[in-house]
């Protein structure tokens, strides 16, 4: 798992994904969200450019982790963003190789590798990817992220079962009606939302956000 402050270890870790303005970044904090998500794909609607937002983003409380998302970043790109001092690491959601990881990773560099799930053999015989936290996200063509749809998920539960080691963290379509299900039907150890927040693309909806936050907790707790 990516830095910030340390959490029981019953307790569910929640991201949310697609932080554009501080407001909306002081918002998800105060709602006790662990983790917060910078988009960096320039043809995402929820892009940010880093240059302009490094400073809002470098003064926020340093027990809050900081995700850098990329999508089949080069190696430069990808070594500049991850050595960033107010990043805690790199979220990949492209098609980047087992080879590519694992210069990553032997660089130091922390990071997490986004698989998109179609059906039951999406999961079936991944290669490494040398981390030990995986993102299991919904995929819709032509679209990065952010689709606000889910991905049946009844194939996931078997892949968190067999593969111990590693933190599955469950993305793609949740929200605050239906996170408390997917918690419950896949136990993930940690959720990440993006649209399922907002009032529209970039802009986060306080009650929305607050009430994912609370749902999942309560989710959590009531799972163990």
């Amino acid at each position: 798992m990516f830095g910030g402050k340390p959490r029981p270890s019953d307790r569910i870790w929640v991201k949310i994904c697609g932080i554009t303005n501080e407001p909306d970044a002081l918002l998800a904090i105060d709602a006790g969200a662990d983790a917060l998500g910078f988009n960096l794909v320039r043809k995402s609607k929820r892009y940010i450019d880093i240059e302009k937002a490094a400073d809002w983003i470098s003064k926020l409380p340093r027990d809050i982790c900081r995700v850098a998302v990329m999508a089949d970043p080069n190696w430069e790109d990808a070594c500049r963003i991850g050595q960033l001092p107010f990043f805690d690491g790199l979220q990949l959601h492209g098609s980047e190789s087992p080879e590519f990881c694992r210069r990553l990773a032997d660089a130091g560099i922390p990071f997490a590798k986004a698989v998109p799930v179609t059906g039951s053999k999406s999961l079936a015989d991944l290669p490494d990817y040398f981390t030990d936290t995986m993102i299991l996200d919904s995929s819709a063509r032509g679209t990065f992220g952010g689709t606000g749809k889910p991905f049946p998920w009844k194939f996931a539960p078997e892949f968190v079962r067999h593969h111990p080691k590693i933190t599955v963290i469950l993305a793609g379509g949740l929200n605050p009606e239906n996170v408390a299900e997917a918690v419950r039907v896949v136990r993930p150890r940690g959720v990440d939302v993006t649209t399922g927040v907002e009032t529209s693309p970039g802009r986060k909806d306080p009650s929305l956000v607050r009430a994912f936050v609370q749902n999942a907790r309560t989710s959590s707790a009531r799972a163990v």
